[in-house]
């Protein structure tokens, strides 16, 4: 166990993503509907989408919204496929991102994706082109609220994880991918619903970016790739200085 890895720069806040309630909600009803349709509809038996209802619940969303969701995706209701796609680049300051998508259309989703990066100055790769800078991971997300620190860096250790990263926002429990279920299945015990437990990817070595105009165009890309209704998830190996960091948020 490695300790509290402060990794506050490695995924980029989710305030940008979290303005717009509405893009929140569609996020979550993609998420919901295809957990419900890769497994089984029942959150109790499928830990996808127990952690995708978790996460809708937290965001507030009317309970009659989830189950429509989660029917849609068992087959109840006509609805979209969304298909599962990951895109791959490189942002200002050379930092490498990988960028998870659920859309019902390809070719739509791919030229936002490549609109986005072209405009930020970026390049957008081919598929393992930056993936190599990162590991593949289990990650289980709960709130910063749930308990101290050290309670969910000793609740980890018990349930066999590799590393804690915990900040103002939430504590983050990583471990190897194919204990995924069982560290999950752990921390529930002791702290209740996971807020997310899915695979994630974690960068090896993080990319400083001291210059203030490279961070800003970094951030407006990000921020560009979270507003798309397709994109899910954005990760980043960017390690930008708070000083830096409080002026641009500033």
């Amino acid at each position: 166990m490695a300790g509290h890895s402060q990794f506050k720069n490695i995924m980029h806040r989710k305030g940008a993503q979290d303005k717009k309630r509405a893009k929140v909600f569609t996020k979550l009803i993609r998420e919901l509907t295809t957990a419900a349709r890769t497994g089984m509809p029942d959150p109790a038996s499928n830990p996808r989408l127990r952690a995708a209802v978790t996460a809708a619940r937290q965001s507030n969303m009317p309970r009659d919204t989830i189950d429509r969701a989660i029917k849609r995706g068992a087959g109840g209701e006509d609805g979209e496929s969304y298909e599962e796609i990951r895109y791959e680049g490189y942002g200002p300051g050379g930092v490498a991102l990988i960028v998870e998508a659920l859309t019902d259309n390809r070719n739509r989703t791919a030229g936002e994706v490549r609109t986005a990066f072209t405009k930020a100055g970026g390049t957008l790769g081919e598929t393992n082109s930056v993936s190599f800078q990162f590991a593949r991971v289990g990650q289980v997300t709960y709130p910063a609220e749930t308990a101290t620190a050290d309670a969910v860096l000793e609740a980890a250790v018990e349930a066999g994880a590799d590393d804690v990263e915990s900040d103002d926002e939430e504590h983050r429990i990583i471990c190897a991918p194919d204990d995924l279920s069982a560290v999950r299945d752990a921390l529930e015990e002791r702290f209740g619903p996971a807020s997310a437990a899915k695979l994630a990817w974690k960068p090896q070595a993080l990319v400083p970016v001291e210059d203030e105009e490279a961070a800003s165009g970094l951030f407006k890309l990000i921020e560009a790739l979270e507003d798309s209704d397709d994109v899910q998830t954005v990760y980043a190996n960017f390690d930008v200085p708070d000083e830096l960091m409080a002026r641009l948020e500033g």
